[in-house]
């Protein structure tokens, strides 16, 4: 789910890059927010950094002791994407195993389908392995399959979520292939 969230920050801008006049100090503050904000990746309470929308708020500069940097409190307005268990999502296949498919969904690059929570299809080995069900619905690499999320993990070392999903409810399961 895309959540708008509001976050404090602290951005520090080195004493080389303090130019006078106020838009080139916004400009510098901005920028580094922006590369400081990239690099964040997620956090276990808000999902997936997206996109900073706006910059609501730039506090007044502190001088830093030794390095004689400034540290900069900003309030921004951010988008982020975090999985919740019983959400609809849909993802692409990009591994094929005997016991399950891995997905990858939005930001998110291993959504575990165990074949345990295929009702209905049977794995078909092959040079191209896929999954099969008795209607010839097929779950291959590179088809976009809808799934229920059954439960996620945090991976505090990775800063990223890991995701267990099934196709157990109404209308999931493929909804695309690469042969169409």
């Amino acid at each position: 789910m895309f959540l708008k969230v509001q976050l404090p920050w602290n951005v520090i801008i080195a004493a080389e890059n303090l130019k006078p006049g106020s838009l080139m100090l916004q400009r510098a503050i901005l920028i580094r927010l922006l590369s400081d904000f990239a690099v964040k990746k997620a956090t276990k309470d808000m999902g997936y950094f997206l996109a900073v929308t706006t910059l609501d708020k730039i506090g007044e500069g502190k001088v830093r002791q030794h390095t004689g940097d400034v540290l900069f409190p900003v309030i921004f307005n951010a988008v982020t994407f975090k999985v919740f268990k019983g959400e609809v999502l849909e993802g692409v296949v990009h591994k094929v195993l005997k016991h399950g498919v891995f997905l990858r969904i939005g930001p998110i690059e291993n959504a575990y389908l165990s074949s345990s929570k295929m009702p209905g299809y049977v794995y078909v080995l092959g040079e191209n392995p896929y999954f099969m069900s008795q209607k010839n619905h097929k779950i291959a690499k590179d088809v976009v399959v809808r799934v229920v999320v059954i439960g996620t993990k945090w991976m505090e070392a990775e800063r990223e979520f890991q995701a267990l999903v099934g196709l157990e409810g109404d209308y999931l399961g493929p909804i695309s292939s690469p042969d169409m």
